[in-house]
């Protein structure tokens, strides 16, 4: 029986370049439909509501069943529900790739919301399995992190590049080679693994934890898209009261979904909390950087997305950095630290863009405050995933990633909220502004097209005006969240160590499945 502790070798290697494949698809869905909206929209005519929907439902659906997912995996098989999961990825990107209605193609991305809860904890929980030793490990899932993150910026441009030369329906088509590529080779090159000692799995608690996610996550975007209203904010305390009775539940069942003792332990904790703050300011301030490039600088939008690509430099030299300091003995607590200082430097800079700044000092700052969370996360989800037994590695991914969903929809919410209230402000104490105008930068660029000039000029400008200083206040704000950041990664990580193996476990019990 191999070593629990044993170096992976080449198969694990070319294995884990196997993983890389769902990962990548899954992250760019997120944002696959950025450019395709128009010609949907002329192709399906979907009303208002059904657009909204095409949009959100695949991240509903992910955040939903992320933890039930993961139980999943843990009881079944992680390699079994990757394969479970590539299956439906790949046949949901058919279904909407020739998708004739607007109702279908919502449909699909449904089934694409549920086909990625099983792949992206999956490849993680794999992860943790097949890498036992701390610094390969380290590597790999720092590869992971920037994998995960690359995929969601890839999405644009991909998106861009097919439909300037296919139908919009080329955008999901590519997922299923992907796909099939996944369930040919992983049975060859993935090893199974599961938890011996897993329970029945608990229908209840997996009805109770889709039920608290899925009204809360909707409630604060809802918040962050109109505003604070009454409606979300039921939405929110349906959502908190269902998840204090799944909290409960998993506290006095025999066979809880979430293991309580993980909780138990300050770098499992510790660090969901961090990825939380981490994904707070890189979700919550990206939407104002976008609408800088486009609405502010006036790009085409495959031209801002090719420019916010820049950051990923400051990305793609921060993981391996990071992850060099660490395996050489640094306290992960301290790196964790900088990094959020780092970040906050990044969003120090941002506070000085003007609507008529040069485009390199929006740019600097978001490769400053990418790069540092960049750091963050990839020692988040290290400790993570070594503070989870092994067999828990599945439960411990899905909570990670729902940590992610909610720390990003938060930092829509409030770091949005922050500067639609100076725009809105700003707009409404300016002389002249009409009453249509004063919402979104959008909505203002819209009015002003209809004017004449020097009324249209002057409309522009000061829309575009309001709107960087909304910019600098949400930068002010995603800064203080991440001083903040760095002092409670100090407090609580300090004393920490990296990894945690379960008490009382046996190599047996951490092999994996032969069958």
């Amino acid at each position: 029986m191999p070593s629990q502790h044993a170096k992976a070798g080449r198969k694990e290697w070319i294995g884990f370049s196997v993983l890389m494949l769902p990962l990548l698809l899954v992250s760019m869905d997120v944002s696959v439909l950025y450019f395709a909206v128009p010609y949907i929209s002329q192709d399906l005519e979907p009303s208002g509501t059904q657009q909204l929907w095409m949009f959100d439902i695949y991240g509903f659906v992910l955040a939903g069943l992320l933890i039930t997912m993961g139980a999943l995996g843990d009881k079944i098989g992680r390699r079994r529900l990757l394969l479970l999961g590539a299956l439906a990825f790949g046949s949901a990107s058919l279904l909407a790739a020739y998708a004739h209605t607007a109702e279908t193609l919502i449909a699909a991305r449904a089934l694409l919301g549920i086909g990625g809860a099983t792949l992206m904890p999956s490849t993680l929980a794999l992860i943790r399995n097949m890498f036992h030793d701390e610094k390969q490990r380290s590597t790999a899932i720092a590869i992971w992190t920037g994998a995960m993150t690359g995929g969601v910026a890839l999405g644009p441009i991909l998106s861009g590049f097919l439909l300037e030369h296919f139908w919009w329906g080329s955008i999901f088509l590519i997922n299923t080679p992907a796909m099939v590529a996944l369930l040919l080779l992983a049975p060859m090159l993935v090893p199974e693994f599961k938890n011996p000692k897993a329970g029945k799995f608990d229908i209840l608690s997996s009805g109770l934890s889709l039920s608290a996610v899925l009204p809360t996550i909707y409630g604060i975007k809802e918040i962050a898209s109109h505003g604070l209203e009454l409606a979300p904010v039921i939405y929110i305390g349906i959502g908190i009261v269902l998840g204090a009775i799944f909290v409960r539940r998993q506290l006095t069942s025999s066979h809880p979904m979430i293991d309580p003792q993980l909780f138990r332990r300050r770098a499992f904790t510790g660090s969901i909390a961090m990825n939380l703050l981490a994904m707070f300011a890189l979700v919550g301030f990206a939407i104002f950087t976008t609408q800088y490039l486009q609405s502010v600088l006036g790009m085409s939008p495959f031209e801002a997305a090719l420019w916010s690509l820049v950051p990923s430099l400051g990305v793609g030299a921060a993981a391996p950095v990071v992850t060099k300091l660490a395996q050489r003995g640094i306290n992960r607590a301290y790196v964790m630290a900088g990094g959020f200082t780092i970040a906050a430097l990044g969003f120090a800079v941002l506070t000085q863009v003007q609507a008529t700044s040069a485009l390199w000092v929006v740019l600097t700052g978001a490769t400053i405050y990418a790069a540092g969370l960049m750091a963050v996360m990839t020692l988040v989800t290290e400790m993570v995933m070594g503070a989870a037994p092994p067999e828990r590695a599945g439960t411990a991914s899905a909570l990670l990633e729902t940590g992610t969903e909610f720390g990003g929809a938060l930092g829509l919410a409030l770091l949005g909220s922050l500067g639609a209230a100076t725009f809105h402000r700003e707009m409404g104490n300016a002389s002249d502004v009409p009453h249509a105008a004063q919402d979104t930068l959008g909505g203002a660029l819209a009015v002003a097209a209809q004017l004449d000039e020097p009324i249209r000029e002057n409309l522009v400008a000061t829309a575009r005006e309001a709107f960087t200083h909304g910019m600098q206040i949400a930068a002010i704000g995603g800064g203080l969240v991440m001083a903040a950041g760095a002092i409670c990664a100090v407090i609580f990580l300090r004393h920490v160590a990296p990894t945690v193996e379960p008490e009382g476990s046996t190599t047996a019990e951490l092999a994996p499945s032969t069958r």
